[in-house]
């Protein structure tokens, strides 16, 4: 029988595809197949495969004329720019050999193309080879080009993530907007669960075709037959693709294992993505600490603990920064696995454990202190292991997480994570009390520049819980999400006069977030995003004010994104008098329908792999007793959350399965790791519609 090991495994299986042509080639990779394989033994499983070198992919790059080999891996169409720099790349340097792998399959190169139906062999690959023998300057030189699905980064025994397909995101109500304007007034669609994929805009297409393609080489290559159930218009169309796949029917009359898999758009619940009651230590240092360069999931850690250098403004330049992966089994990978699924405070205490032990083992002189974890102690564990090479290359994983603990846990921005969480537990109380309206202008006395007058730093930058333009996008995306559980409001007023009272205060808004944007010494990664500027000095008033104003558009839809939904309508528990009112995770509710001992169907968590037998089904149903697919019929299920997944769900999952069926076995499959933040750039990104596919 499969297990979720099987799956955890399949992506280092493809790697090895890869690896068996890097011996004494120049490998290069692009940001996001460098990322997958960050995961997946990093560059020393290329550099112990025999790879001479690692290079970005990028037209500024070149070999001597010493290095005759060349290995391509891309993420990309093998199309416009990706192309560009291949030949770039080729032109610079005097290759004789090159391999080209890039993880969109051969079926959507020919969609990409314009070419409906089958085809013999691999033409476009077939094309490609021919061009890189020109480019080489010898058609008698060695070309390869093949498929190979490198897109899956195993994070931890419960978790793969697809660092290719990180900035898909499930469709918002402008969206809907834009694809109608499109098309003639008799066909526009009255709702997204109306939307198909032939209506989406060609690359957002190709990114939902080329994700349906590398679903399927995972079941394929694990023999799995899966039963797709969705939840959202976007988990529909990638469920009803995967679903409808040409290679798809044949491996599931010969497929020996049996599973189910639920796709579910994260927009089902955004409350649970931007909100912080999650009591997780990795969602705080994902929060806190700087990304690695290229990468969405991993962050850097500073070293320099674990040396003998000086702190100066060039000391970060100096050393290269550690990391979270952990990708061999070891203490340090059990210590993540824990960080990752565990409560904050537990978390916390197993850093220092597994630190006094790495400790005690190599004889260092550790001082035992009990009582409550500080970073200043973490530090002084972290530092008795410089004194010794062998002992620090020995436990050089549980040392990043530690030092990654330390730098979270004294970080200056900690302290906005709480003060976040007390405004988000007011507001959830004051919903069930009063319309939303009144609900909202709560926010309005915190929308303040940061460091002024009337602020808790007087003339310091930045108070530490003082709320900065990210955490007021937060909580106003965290209360429009929850809209609809505000209590109406005065029966006798007029809905015109309710409405407009709103759109004035949302006026207000929007003037009083554009001030406090404009007044900010430094732009943070997310207002980069949000404004298009990089630094403060190329964003005006104006420019400023466009962005807030076209957020806003997108915020007022995000109350409606369970409207279509028969049942699991709400994720707010009013307050009863007794208990205070609470939010109810969607998932929690998901995996509740699941595995409920009897059975239940539920009307939201669609069966989408079934075509003509389930409409037969539907039609007899009528008139006789009909068993329909369930998720819980199959041993293994997998969890695809479309738009992202946090670390405190990954530990609800857990804490569910276990408490109702633990014999099942659950993998969390997403397009990627949440932090709060990530969610605001998701929704207000440009390339929701047209995500870049290397064109």
């Amino acid at each position: 029988m499969l297990t979720t090991e099987d799956f955890t495994h399949f992506p280092l299986q493809m790697w090895e595809k890869v690896l068996s042509k890097v011996k004494k080639a120049v490998v290069f990779l692009d940001d996001r197949c460098a990322e997958a394989l960050h995961w997946n033994g990093g560059a020393a499983a290329l550099l112990e495969a025999g790879a001479r070198n690692l290079k970005q992919f990028s037209s500024f790059e070149a070999c001597s004329v010493n290095e005759p080999k060349a290995v391509f891996v891309v993420s990309t169409l093998l199309k416009g720019r990706t192309v560009d720099i291949i030949k770039d790349i080729i032109s610079l340097s005097h290759f004789q050999y090159c391999v080209v792998f890039t993880t969109v399959a051969h079926s959507v190169h020919l969609l990409a193309n314009n070419v409906t139906g089958e085809m013999e062999g691999n033409p476009v690959f077939e094309q490609f080879e021919e061009k890189l023998c020109e480019w080489m300057g010898n058609m008698n030189y060695t070309a390869e080009v093949m498929h190979v699905p490198v897109v899956f980064a195993p994070v931890s025994q419960q978790l793969v993530v697809l660092p290719t397909f990180a900035h898909l995101f499930p469709l918002l109500s402008p969206d809907l907007d834009t694809i109608n304007a499109k098309r003639p007034e008799k066909k526009k669609f009255g709702s997204l669960s109306d939307v198909d994929i032939h209506s989406l805009p060609a690359e957002l297409q190709i990114e939902v075709k080329s994700l349906a393609s590398v679903l399927n080489s995972m079941f394929e290559a694990t023999g799995t037959r899966e039963e797709s159930f969705a939840v959202g218009p976007m988990s529909r169309l990638i469920a009803g693709e995967l679903a409808s796949h040409p290679q798809a029917k044949n491996r599931r009359k010969a497929a020996p294992n049996k599973a189910s898999i639920i796709f579910v758009d994260r927009t089902m619940d955004l409350t649970g993505a931007v909100g912080h009651h999650g009591d997780n230590l990795v969602e705080r240092i994902l929060t806190v600490l700087k990304p690695l360069p290229g990468h969405v999931t991993d962050v850097q850690v500073d070293m320099l603990e674990l040396t003998s250098l000086q702190r100066t403004p060039h000391s970060q330049n100096t050393l290269a920064p550690g990391c979270l992966a952990q990708t061999q089994p070891s203490a340090a990978r059990s210590l993540w696995e824990a960080m990752l699924t565990s409560k904050h405070k537990e978390s916390v205490m197993e850093v220092r454990r597994q630190l006094v032990e790495a400790a005690s083992k190599e004889k260092l002189p550790i001082k035992m202190s009990m009582g409550r974890v500080t970073p200043e102690q973490l530090c002084s564990y972290v530092q008795l292991f410089r004194s010794s090479w062998g002992a620090l290359e020995s436990h050089c994983g549980v040392l990043q997480l530690g030092l990654a603990t330390a730098q979270t846990l004294r970080h200056p921005g900690l302290p906005r994570w709480d003060a976040c969480l007390a405004f988000e537990r007011l507001l959830l109380q004051a919903l069930g009390d009063s319309d939303f309206p009144a609900v909202l202008r709560q926010l309005l006395p915190l929308m303040k520049p940061r460091g002024g007058e009337d602020s808790s730093s007087s003339g310091s930058r930045l108070g530490e819980d003082e709320c900065g333009p990210d955490e007021l996008i937060l909580l106003l995306v965290y209360l429009y999400s929850l809209a609809n559980e505000a209590q109406p409001g005065d029966q006798d007023a007029e809905e015109e006069e309710e409405e407009e009272e709103l759109e004035k205060l949302e006026r207000e808004l929007i003037g009083a977030l554009t001030l406090v944007i404009t007044r900010e010494a430094e732009l943070s990664p997310l207002l980069q995003k949000l404004t298009g500027c990089a630094n403060p000095e190329e964003l005006t008033t104006e420019r400023a004010h466009s962005a807030v104003e076209e957020m806003f558009e997108t915020l007022r839809g995000l109350s409606h994104t369970r409207d279509n939904l028969k049942q699991l309508r709400s994720v707010y528990t009013a307050s009863d008098g007794v208990h205070q009112a609470t939010y109810r995770p969607f998932l929690r509710q998901i995996l509740e329908e699941v595995f409920h001992p009897d059975r239940l169907e539920c009307p939201d968590i669609e069966h989408m792999s079934g075509g003509l037998t389930d409409l037969l089904k539907t039609g007899f149903s009528m008139f006789m007793k009909v068993t329909r697919p369930h998720p819980s019929d199959n041993p293994l299920l997998f969890l695809f959350l479309v738009g992202g997944v946090t670390p405190s769900e990954l530990r609800l999952i857990r804490e569910i399965v276990t408490a109702h069926k633990p014999g099942t076995q659950v993998l969390v499959l997403s397009t990627r790791l949440l932090k709060p933040t990530d969610i605001p750039e998701l929704l207000f990104s440009t390339q929701r519609l047209a995500p870049d596919i290397g064109v």
